[in-house]
């Protein structure tokens, strides 16, 4: 396996370049900057918000922040990618020029597209491997410059997306579609006492094949999808409003202040009064 990968101190701007014969997206599935996904070659199944799609090369997903994501194999593990992090913020700084981007992506979350064999494709790769190039020799500025090739990757990847309500390549297998079902109930009901026996009963499947399925179709353990999506909501609560932090526990689904705190930091890597508004 082949890998590059770069982080800066805030936490802000990351990159990760990767060729691997298989690979499983590492525990951090959501956060707070915008993820721009470009598939290089094989194919990838993608499970975001509540549905599976499959990408092959030269497919770009773009993610707002806080979506709950995650990449796993299909029947060819082998594949390239990139996947850069920025946050809205440094985006917006050159005179908003990237606001009415980021909003539209508010609004649909994330966006699919589709590139292939065109003539744009070969603009991307040199975008993206001149980014893996920077981070990989870090010269002086590297950074700067790295990001700054990121913002472009970014408008290209707008430029070439289709309507809002394009279809997407959704997994068609039954057992993709009944996962999907649960997945939309639970991010509907994070706030209630959730169980594989309380789903599987109100879904007519038994507790072992839930267990199994939902892992297999998301990537995620049953117990770690529904504390991301907890941990998200409090996230969100925690930078909005004012809410003490056992009432913002309690709303986002935990019974106890003390689990709250060790699962949000497990889930964001920090302890929750870090994005606490007004810090």
């Amino acid at each position: 396996m082949e890998e590059i990968r770069y982080d800066n101190a805030e936490g802000t701007f990351t990159v990760s370049h990767r060729k691997a014969p298989r690979h499983h997206m590492p525990v951090r599935h959501f956060h707070g900057t915008y993820e721009i996904f470009y598939l290089m070659s094989g194919r990838r199944r993608f499970f975001i918000q509540d549905r599976t799609i499959v990408i092959g090369e030269g497919d770009i997903v773009v993610i707002a922040p806080n979506v709950v994501h995650r990449t796993t194999d299909t029947d060819r593990p082998e594949h390239e990618r990139i996947v850069v992090n920025l946050r809205g913020e440094d985006m917006l700084a050159v005179n908003g020029a990237s606001a009415d981007m980021l909003d539209a992506l508010s609004v649909r979350e994330f966006v699919v597209i589709s590139v292939g064999a065109s003539a744009e494709r070969h603009d991307l790769d040199a975008l993206a491997r001149r980014i893996v190039r920077e981070v990989r020799d870090r010269g002086p500025g590297f950074e700067l410059y790295a990001q700054t090739l990121a913002m472009q990757l970014l408008v290209n990847c707008f430029r070439l997306a289709g309507p809002a309500d394009e279809p997407l390549r959704d997994d068609p297998s039954p057992m993709h579609a009944r996962m999907s079902e649960i997945v939309k109930f639970i991010n509907g009901h994070y706030a209630e006492p959730l169980s594989l026996r309380m789903l599987s009963e109100r879904f007519f499947v038994s507790p072992y094949y839930l267990s199994r399925s939902f892992k297999e179709v998301t990537g995620f353990a049953f117990v770690e999808y529904v504390n991301s999506v907890r941990v998200k909501e409090a996230k969100k609560l925690l930078e909005q409003s004012t809410l003490p932090v056992n009432q913002i526990a309690r709303k986002a689904g935990f019974r106890s202040v003390t689990h709250f705190g060790r699962v949000f930091k497990l889930v964001t890597g920090r302890p929750p009064m870090y994005y606490r508004k007004g810090r």
